[in-house]
């Protein structure tokens, strides 16, 4: 009788082994990616990763992302040498960035559009990145603290105070 149940529990195993091995493929990540990019992210700047997930209750994952769209907004309204200034106090900035997800037009830009909506255009693009890493819209507001209190106490207060009018 155990002869009569094994072929069928075997089936049973390969075809659930197979799904779960499709499930990983198609949201393209393999099995041994998951993992590497997680750690480069977490790595790249973990005082500041720690902060901002224990801030949002999010992933460090989340938190690289959230702390690279707001970067990534203060790149593009500041001049590359003032943003150097911050990337030089915040270790694994590269990775911070790439980390943040797309919204599908560069961050922060305006299009040519007034100041005040320049700023709203940046706020927006931020809650949208947000959103695609599963945090709520509003969390924005509570990272730009952290990450202002971040770049301060590791570069200094004028390279905190420019990363914080960079992201009023």
């Amino acid at each position: 009788m155990s002869r009569h149940i094994f072929g069928p529990v075997c089936i049973v195993i390969v075809v659930l082994f197979a799904a779960g091995a499709r499930t990983h493929a198609s949201a393209g990540v393999s099995q041994a990616q998951a993992p590497a990019a997680a750690s480069v992210v977490t790595s790249a700047s973990p005082g500041l990763v720690g902060a901002l997930s224990k801030e949002l209750g999010a992933t460090p994952e989340q938190a690289a992302g959230a702390a690279g769209s707001l970067f990534g907004i203060a790149k593009s309204r500041l001049k590359p040498e003032d943003f150097s200034q911050i990337a030089t106090a915040v270790p694994g900035m590269d990775s911070l960035l790439k980390a943040a997800p797309s919204t599908g037009s560069p961050i922060g830009t305006t299009g040519g559009l007034p100041a005040a909506a320049g700023a709203a255009t940046g706020l927006a693009s931020a809650a949208s990145a947000f959103s695609k890493l599963g945090l709520q819209p509003e969390m924005v507001s509570k990272a730009v603290p952290v990450l202002t209190q971040f770049v301060t106490k590791s570069g200094g207060s004028q390279v905190g105070s420019l990363l914080a009018g960079a992201l009023k």
